[in-house]
């Protein structure tokens, strides 16, 4: 029993004496850069590294920087202008889903693209300010002020470029788009704002300030005077201009 207790002993001595040896040769790889022994047994946590240098600050998401933007007076091109509103006419008959997916086309164009649409739709506006069309507005609505036209015009842009030049031809022509069913009439106020909004969502900024003014020749103001050859109190003198569209809107509908 003694002698059993003795060597029992001794073991003990010599594995206290194999731990101690481990630990120091553990010690002394982890020191040298190496992982240790305890690591390889338990992980050794992974430090995150150090930024090399400054954070640059997060710009706002989806805008554009215009800070090489100068003022512009370029249109642009009939082409690309009329083939984004040939798009949008799958919404024709809905404004709200027409403009909100115009303005999405529109974001997709650079900042001077986006000033070039806004002048592109200006320079249509101030084209088809003539008598004849005015009097085919009129009939069409029931009636129409200055302000009036201006809108019927943005949705006859709107429209798409096969319609808008067939009514410059001939506003008889629009008796294509009359629908039965159109109580609202026939205007798009928000068209002309299209570009406009495209840009500031985009940029932040107000489209006006990039306009070169001294050299378009699509400014709103300088319209040319008008000589009309009808009058709202001579409807006959409206239904020589716009004879279909006369008869299927004015006397079915009257001046409403």
């Amino acid at each position: 029993m003694q002698r059993f207790s003795q060597k029992s002993f001794i073991f003990t001595l010599q594995s206290a004496g194999l731990v101690m040896l481990i630990f120091i040769v553990g010690c002394t790889h982890s020191n040298q850069g190496s992982m240790g022994f305890w690591d390889k047994l338990f992980g050794k946590k992974q430090e995150s590294a150090a930024p090399s240098g400054p954070i640059a600050p997060r710009a706002p998401i989806g805008k554009v920087d215009v800070g090489s933007l100068e003022k512009t007076a370029e249109l642009l091109h009939e082409d690309q202008f009329w083939a984004i509103v040939e798009r949008s006419l799958k919404f024709k008959d809905d404004q709200e889903k027409q403009e909100a997916f115009l303005v999405r086309e529109v974001e997709q164009l650079s900042p001077k693209e986006m000033v070039g649409f806004d002048l592109r739709t200006k320079q249509l506006l101030r084209d088809s300010y003539n008598g004849d069309l005015w009097c085919a507005a009129y009939i069409m609505n029931g009636g129409c002020s200055d302000d009036g036209f201006e809108y019927f015009r943005c949705w006859l842009i709107s429209r798409g470029r096969k319609v808008y030049e067939a009514a410059m031809a001939n506003p008889d022509n629009l008796i294509t788009e009359v629908a039965e069913d159109n109580g609202e009439g026939y205007d798009f106020e928000s068209f002309s704002y299209i570009a406009q909004t495209a840009f500031e969502n985009k940029t932040g900024k107000d489209l006006n300030d990039y306009i070169d003014n001294e050299q378009s020749a699509a400014d709103e103001g300088g319209y040319p005077e008008l000589v009309f050859q009808w009058k709202e109190e001579d409807p006959e003198s409206m239904r020589k201009i716009c004879p279909r569209l006369y008869a299927q809107c004015w006397e079915k509908y009257g001046d409403r």
